[in-house]
C-alpha cells in the first residue's frame, strides 16, 4: 500500500440520467487534475427521483451508470466506486438491487454489493422513506478488494452505516479503507452523519470515505451533503460542505500504522 489522495464527490443528482453524468463527470476530471487516484461517487449518483421512476428506469440507468464508470476509469486511469445505483432483479421486476460496483483502471470490475440495510423509516420532518418498495435487499455482506496499490477497501451504501456489525465484517477481513457514499436525508444528516462515519472510523481503525448527495433533488427530497474523508483517528480530513463538488485527502498506511499500533483496539477484541 502506498500514499495516494483519494477524493469523495458530492453530487446533487436529478431525475436525469444524462445530466446527472454529465455533472458526474466533470467533477471525476477536476479530482483526477487535483491528483485523486481513488475516487467515489455518491449513491444515486445516475439517478435521484421517485422510486417508480427509478424502477421504470432501472435497466437503462444500469446499463449506462455501468458503462459510465468503466469508461471513466479507463480514460482518467483511476480505480473509481460507483456508489450505489439500480440494477433489475431478473426474478422480480418489480425490483431492483442498490448496486455499488468497484472499477479498476483498465476498465475491469473488481468487486460489487448489494445494499443489505434498506431504508423503511417515517423520518420526524414528516418524510416517509420506503426503499423496500422498489429495493430487494442483497443476500451476501460486502467482502472487501485487496488492492497492492490502494489498501484492503471496503464496500458499503448508505443505510448500512448505522449497524457497526457490517463494518467490523469488514474489518475482521483487514480493510484498511471503508467507502461509505450516500443520500443521508437533510433531517438526520444535520445529527447522524458525522458522528455515525467517525465511529465506524474509530472503532474500526480504518480511513473513511463518504461521498454524499446533496440539496433539493426533486419535490421534498433534500439531502445533507458534506462529504468527507476521515483517517482512522476519526480527524476529518476533508469536508465537500453543502454545494456540489468533493472532499479530497491524503491516504497514508504511515498515518494508519501508526493508529493502530497506538490505539490497537482491534487486538483486544474478546468477541469475534
Amino acid at each position: 500500500m502506498k500514499s495516494y489522495l483519494a477524493a469523495a464527490i458530492q453530487m446533487t443528482s436529478k431525475p436525469n440520467l444524462e445530466k446527472n453524468l454529465a455533472e458526474a463527470e466533470e467533477l471525476i476530471e477536476l479530482a483526477v487534475r487535483r491528483g485523486a487516484e481513488l475516487v467515489g461517487l455518491p449513491e444515486n449518483f445516475a439517478f435521484l427521483g421517485k422510486e417508480a421512476d427509478k424502477l421504470a428506469q432501472a435497466q437503462d440507468i444500469s446499463l449506462k451508470a455501468e458503462k459510465f464508470l468503466k469508461t471513466m476509469a479507463q480514460r482518467f486511469q483511476i480505480t473509481i466506486l460507483g456508489g450505489g445505483f439500480p440494477v433489475p432483479v431478473e426474478a422480480d421486476p418489480t425490483k431492483a438491487y442498490n448496486t455499488a460496483i468497484l472499477v479498476a483502471p483498465t476498465g475491469t470490475e473488481l468487486t460489487r454489493y448489494q445494499k443489505v440495510h434498506l431504508f423503511d423509516v417515517d423520518v420526524p420532518d414528516g418524510n416517509t422513506y420506503r426503499e423496500s418498495s422498489t429495493v430487494m435487499a442483497g443476500q451476501s455482506l460486502p467482502s472487501i478488494y485487496p488492492s497492492e496499490q490502494l489498501g484492503n477497501l471496503g464496500l458499503s451504501i448508505c443505510y448500512d452505516v448505522r449497524f457497526p456489525e457490517l463494518y467490523r465484517h469488514l474489518s475482521h477481513q483487514g480493510a484498511d479503507v471503508l467507502f461509505i457514499p450516500a443520500a443521508f436525508t437533510a433531517f438526520t444528516g444535520k445529527d447522524h452523519w458525522q458522528v455515525l462515519l467517525q465511529a465506524r472510523a474509530i472503532e474500526n481503525t480504518c480511513y473513511v470515505i463518504a461521498p454524499a448527495q446533496t440539496g433539493n433533488h426533486y419535490e421534498r427530497r433534500y439531502t445533507h451533503g458534506h462529504a468527507v474523508i476521515i483517517d482512522p483517528w476519526g480527524m476529518i480530513l476533508a469536508d465537500a460542505g453543502e454545494k456540489p463538488g468533493m472532499a479530497i485527502a491524503e491516504i497514508n498506511p504511515t498515518r494508519l500504522k501508526q493508529v493502530r499500533q497506538q490505539m490497537p483496539s482491534l487486538q483486544h477484541r474478546v468477541f469475534v
